[in-house]
């Protein structure tokens, strides 16, 4: 006898809610142009355990050739049956106001068909910006958070090898260094929001004492320098960056399906709303009768099934919640219908259908 049951069920769920506090400055924009710059180089990690490209991957062969083309070694690409070597995409991110002399660290991530990159070391490779400039120089031993044995038909493999990262492995060679003398700065928002800026604005009035600063939008807050702070905008910046205000959240529910966590923030309200939740469970049981024919019959042994079906459905009544409610009473109102933890992702998303979710709800 065979069982096949079908559980409809939903994921564990878990909330958080929190009180709104006054946040700093720095903590909600940054200055325009003051950010991240991606890096991006090519380079060969050589001193693997023959675990590096094989001789089918021919740009690795050619860019060794190169390498030692400039030592004033003369080789055949198609000659080079190493495996000790593997081409690779080096990248990194250069922060603002980097200076020459700063490091940065990298991460190698392999091209061919390199099993591992582990115990290797990256040759100088230069690191370049979209405009084709070179930035910075990486160089050093990878280090590698995993690994990979292969005992024949057998393999052992722990995260990803061919992967790893050289902390402190670049070197800054141009320096990025936006003015901040030019007489106005735009301060960005992190996360664009109209009430926010005017917030902002209002804030860096009062803390200057003057009306110097005005919302653009709901990304923007643009800020004039007077002509005593022009020759010290770091001064000027770092005051800023200590003032307090009361930023506006929006009323959001984040869910992630995969691992059922919701966490929604106080502002979240409901509208009236009906809501009755029941498990369904189904079980088909399946036996196997064999009809065989009379002795010395003109038949044949055959097998029959012989198939059951039960579905039992669990009664839950509905409760209704008022408009009035918060994250609170929503789970106290789901406790009294009886459902558990694990029902109130599916519930969030069939709210959020109806129109009885004043929140924007996002699925991780």
């Amino acid at each position: 006898m065979t069982m096949r049951r079908l559980t409809l069920s939903l994921t564990v769920i878990a909330t958080a809610t929190w009180a709104a506090a006054p946040t700093r400055l720095k903590e909600l924009v940054e200055v325009q142009g003051s950010r991240d710059n991606a890096l991006i180089g090519y380079g060969l990690v050589v001193g693997l355990t023959n675990t590096g490209d094989s001789e089918q991957v021919l740009f690795t062969m050619q860019s060794v050739s190169s390498v030692l083309g400039r030592f004033g070694v003369r080789v055949d690409p198609r000659d080079i049956r190493s495996r000790n070597v593997a081409a690779v995409m080096v990248t990194a991110k250069l922060p603002t106001f980097s200076r020459p002399g700063s490091t940065l660290d990298v991460t190698v991530s392999a091209m061919g068909n390199a099993r591992s990159l582990q115990g290797g070391t990256l040759l100088m490779t230069p690191l370049s910006g979209p405009d084709g400039q070179t930035y910075a120089l990486a160089q050093g031993p990878v280090q590698v958070g995993g690994f990979e044995v292969n005992g024949g038909v057998a393999a052992i493999r722990k995260n990803t090898p061919t992967a790893g990262s050289i902390p402190a492995g670049a070197t800054v060679e141009r320096a990025v260094t936006p003015s901040l003398t030019t007489g106005t700065l735009v301060l960005r928002l992190k996360r664009p929001d109209f009430t926010n800026a005017t917030r902002i604005s209002s804030a860096i009035d009062k803390a200057m004492g003057a009306p110097t600063a005005k919302a653009l939008d709901s990304a923007a807050v643009e800020l004039k320098i007077s002509d005593a702070d022009k020759d010290n905008p770091v001064a000027l910046l770092a005051k800023l960056e200590a003032v307090e205000i009361d930023a506006d959240v929006r009323a959001k529910i984040v869910v992630s399906e995969r691992t059922g966590t919701v966490v929604m923030g106080e502002n979240v309200r409901l509208r009236p709303a009906a809501i009755s939740h029941g498990g369904l469970r189904v079980a088909i049981n399946s036996q196997f009768a064999v009809s065989q024919p009379a002795p010395f019959g003109a038949g044949q042994t055959i097998v029959v099934p012989n198939q059951q079906a039960s579905a039992i459905e669990q009664q839950r009544s509905a409760v209704a919640v008022p408009t009035t409610s918060t994250v609170d009473d929503l789970v106290k109102a789901l406790n009294g219908i009886g459902a558990s933890s694990r029902d109130l992702v599916a519930i969030l998303q069939a709210l959020k259908a109806a129109g009885a979710l004043d929140a924007e709800l996002e699925v991780l």
